[in-house]
C-alpha cells in the first residue's frame, strides 16, 4: 500500500523531524509512506495522483475510533493520500476532492496532527494485523 501526507508547510523543530522519522521508520514493514511538504493548497492539489483516495484532515469530519480507522486504511488498495493543512485549515477545493476526517472537535497545531496522524496510521495497522500496539 502506498501512503502520501501531503502537508502544507514544514515541519522546523527538531523534536517534530524525529517523531515524524520515528513513524516513518516503525511505519516500513506495511507501506509505503511518505511525507510531501507543499507551500500551498494548489501544489498540494496538484500533487494528487489521479485515482488516489484523498482523505483530508478537517474538524468538519466525521471522528472514527482507532478500530474504524484501521478499516478505512485497508478499505481499498488505491494509493492514499491524507492532507493535511495549514494553519488556517483546507479550503472548499481540498474538502470537495476528499473524504473528511477529524481528530476531534479542538484545534490542533498542523505540526502536531501530521505527527498524531503517522502514530493513528502505525497504530491502525497493528490493529488491522491483530498485532498487540493498540493495547499498550
Amino acid at each position: 500500500m502506498k501512503i502520501t501526507i501531503a502537508a502544507i508547510g514544514r515541519l522546523k523543530e527538531a523534536y517534530w523531524t524525529a517523531a515524524q522519522d520515528e513513524y516513518l521508520k516503525r511505519l516500513r514493514p506495511y507501506a509505503t509512506v511518505s511525507v510531501v511538504e507543499h507551500k500551498d493548497e494548489a501544489a498540494l492539489l496538484a500533487a494528487i495522483p489521479p485515482g488516489a483516495r484523498v482523505i483530508a484532515l478537517d474538524e468538519r469530519g466525521p471522528t472514527p475510533s482507532s478500530v474504524e480507522f484501521a478499516a478505512e486504511l485497508q478499505a481499498d488498495p488505491a494509493p492514499l493520500v491524507f492532507a493535511i493543512g495549514g494553519p488556517d485549515g483546507h479550503g472548499d477545493a481540498v474538502r470537495a476532492r476528499a473524504k473528511l476526517l477529524s481528530f476531534g472537535r479542538m484545534t490542533i497545531a498542523h505540526r502536531l496532527v501530521r505527527i498524531v496522524l503517522l502514530e493513528q496510521i502505525y497504530r491502525g495497522f497493528r490493529i488491522a494485523r491483530g498485532e498487540p500496539y493498540h493495547r499498550e
